[in-house]
This record gives C-alpha cells, structure tokens and sequence, in this order.
C-alpha cells in the first residue's frame, strides 16, 4: 500500500510502498477515503511534541474511509477515525489501508461526505468543547474570535452565533478598542494576545485554542490579576471523551446545513505541499489528503 512516512525529526514525509497490515484483535481494517493534514500533524513531525511515535513512522491523526475487517463494525460500513493513540503514539492515518484500534473509530452518516467526515472532528470539537464545556459560554454574550479563517475560529464563529451569542471577529485594530468581551477565542496566540486580552471586560475569560502566530507572549499578570481575566488553554488530548460524545450532534449540524467547514484537497503525496500551505498565514479551512488515484488540489466549501 501507498503510505508517507517521516524517517527523521524535521524531514518531509516520503512516499513508500508498504505492506498491508495484518487483522488483529481490538482493531479495524479501514481503506482510507481521506485523510487531514493538522497543526498536530506538524508539531509531532518535528519532533516538538510531548508525545510521538517511533521513528520511522506514517503520520496522520484522523481519517475517514470503509470497513475491511473487523470484530466490531461491519464490513463496508462507513467510519471516521481519530483519537486512540492514531498518528500521536504509533502509526497513523496517513496510507491506504489503516490499521485503528476500535475505540478511535466511529460510524458516519451516509449524508456526510467522506472527505468531510476525515476532517470535521478536530475543528468541531475543539470549537464546541471551547465554547460550552470550558468557555461556559452563555446567550447573549460578547465573543471575541481571532483565528476566524482558521478551520477551529471559523466553526466557533457558527456556533456561538447560533448560541445566541454577540460574535467579533478580531481585525488587529487593537490599541484604542475598549474593553468590550466577555469570552475571547484565541487560535493565533503569540505576541498578538496581550492586546486582544485588553479587550475582554473584567472577569473575562481567554480560551487559548492555538499559537500559529508563536508559541511566546509577554503578559502584565499584576494587571490580569486586577481585572480577574482568566486564562483557559483547550487541550483536546485530555477531554477526547468529551468530544466523542458531542461528535454526534456536531455531524448533525453539518448533514443539515447549520454548520459549514472549508476544505482544500491534495494528493496524498501531496502531503508535504499540504503541511506547508497550513503553516501560512490568512489559510482557510482544513488541508484534506485522498488517495492519489482520485485526489486533485482544489478548494471546497461544504
């Protein structure tokens, strides 16, 4: 089969043939459909992450595609993988056939399309988790998003608007805006988030998604004190569970329109070309890899 592999810390991933994996107990066979290409993604193939399989090793956290073999889900059912170890502890998504453990998959509708079942749950979750389980976000309130062309700030738009919510998108005019937010969505970080943190009323509170802008910020904490702003970074490895349990009313929203995700398709070995085109900034949406026989670069909204 057709995998890309990273066989040193900072190098581009490499197109190999490898063997097909063999069935074994607690795991599902899967062809892949589609797969994504994250932040995730990146950060683990420089070697800058916590955790990380071991070298050489395919990467990819999260995929779609059709069952082959499995002790638990039918043969031919449609799936979605992620989570479970997939691409952060061992070999992941990125090949034709994965091998998954069977608590990282889940079953998808028939009215989502496969390119979008790979690449909803980072965004979705990550977006909902924020708002509901750590933002508490409530009707009414004054949202400040920075990140909005982002995959994670774009979807966090939809759904605090359909919350009820009052929602901003930061434009970097920052320095005379008044403090006006109770609740900041920040996928961009870096130096940019001292100014954006002016803005949040006091008792306010920062939900820090990402860091494409650096992964460094100078903050007055004698000041954040005083105004009682707080702090909340999201690590998704840790609320996993939550996340799973809001998948499926996030796949609802998407089969019915209430919800939308932006889509850019690559060849699968295209992966090195779709790890760059992340990385840039003003990017929108998700970086989606298909297998080579039917994938073409495009642009897609769905």
């Amino acid at each position: 089969m057709k995998s890309m592999r990273v066989h040193t810390w900072g190098e581009a991933p490499r197109l190999e043939e490898l063997p097909e994996p063999e069935p074994r107990p607690g795991r599902t066979l899967v062809r892949m459909a589609a797969t994504t290409v994250s932040h995730l993604d990146r950060s683990i193939a420089a070697g800058g992450f916590l955790r990380h399989p071991p070298l050489p090793y395919v990467p990819g956290v999260e995929a779609s595609g059709t069952v082959l073999q499995s002790e638990r889900f039918a043969v031919g059912a449609r799936v979605w993988l992620r989570g479970a170890g997939l691409g952060t502890v061992e070999d992941g998504t990125w090949c034709e056939t994965i091998s998954a453990p069977d608590a990282a998959i889940g079953l998808l509708p028939e009215a989502i399309a496969m390119r979008l079942g790979a690449a909803f749950f980072s965004p979705c979750t990550a977006a909902w988790v924020a708002l509901f389980s750590v933002g508490a976000l409530q009707a009414g309130e004054r949202v400040l998003i920075s990140g909005a062309s982002g995959a994670v700030g774009g979807v966090a738009m939809q759904l605090a608007r359909d919350a009820g919510a009052r929602v901003t998108v930061a434009d970097g005019a920052t320095d005379d805006a008044p403090a006006a937010f109770d609740l900041l969505v920040d996928a961009v970080g870096g130096p940019p988030l001292a100014a954006l943190l002016a803005r949040l009323v006091p008792g306010g509170r920062a939900i820090l998604v990402g860091y494409t802008a650096g992964r460094r910020v100078e903050l007055d904490l004698a000041e954040l004190m005083q105004r009682d702003v707080r702090l909340l970074p999201l690590n998704m490895l840790r609320r996993e569970a939550e996340a799973r349990a809001a998948a499926p009313e996030l796949l609802a929203r998407l089969a019915d329109g209430r919800l939308s995700l932006s889509l850019r398709l690559f060849a699968l070995s295209q992966a090195a070309e779709a790890m760059t085109w992340i990385a840039e900034r003003g990017h929108r949406g998700r970086a989606v890899l298909q297998p080579d026989s039917f994938a073409s670069a495009s642009a897609d909204a769905v």
